[in-house]
């Protein structure tokens, strides 16, 4: 056990959540989705989102796999379902449909959208699940491959933070 941290895992782990959270591509969506909040309350709905992605890809990480057997979902039924959704979501935005229903109450869309499923979707967290199972197999030992792949997440989600 030479090694604390396997590089390799570390880096295609991150690399594959940069590809798929997007922070580039999402910075439009951010923009648009917080066009009416104050500098202030972008910042606050950047570290909301950014927490509540990062707790959802933890969560799955450690327990994605006893949610989806409990719930009788397998990964390619998830990640179906969950790229339907960010379509028709994709879709609402194109037309300019904000989904607004006439009401003035403010909504928080840093949990809904953006923390979850534009952020934290389901290819990150299949990516994140798969990355957790690929950490028991490293060959520097578990404790290398785990530290690679929570190292992965926080930086992950440190650039996005940034990034909004």
């Amino acid at each position: 056990m030479n090694q604390y941290v396997d590089i390799t895992l570390l880096a295609s782990t991150f690399l594959t959540l940069f590809v798929i959270m997007d922070p580039p591509g999402l910075l439009p969506i951010f923009l648009s989705l917080t066009d009416t909040m104050t500098r202030d309350e972008r910042k606050k709905a950047a570290i909301q989102a950014t927490a509540t992605s990062f707790g959802v890809i933890t969560a799955f990480i450690l327990f994605g796999r006893f949610i989806l057997d409990f719930l009788h979902i397998s990964l390619p039924a998830l990640q179906l379902s969950g790229g339907l959704l960010l379509l028709i979501m994709a879709m609402e935005l194109l037309m300019g449909r904000t989904g607004d229903t006439g009401s003035r109450t403010q909504v928080n869309v840093a949990l809904v959208p953006l923390g979850t499923p534009l952020i934290a979707g389901p290819g990150a967290i299949v990516a994140g699940m798969l990355a957790g199972q690929q950490a028991w197999d490293v060959e520097g030992g578990p404790i290398a491959g785990w530290i690679a792949v929570v190292g992965a997440v926080v930086l992950m989600h440190v650039v996005l933070w940034m990034t909004m």
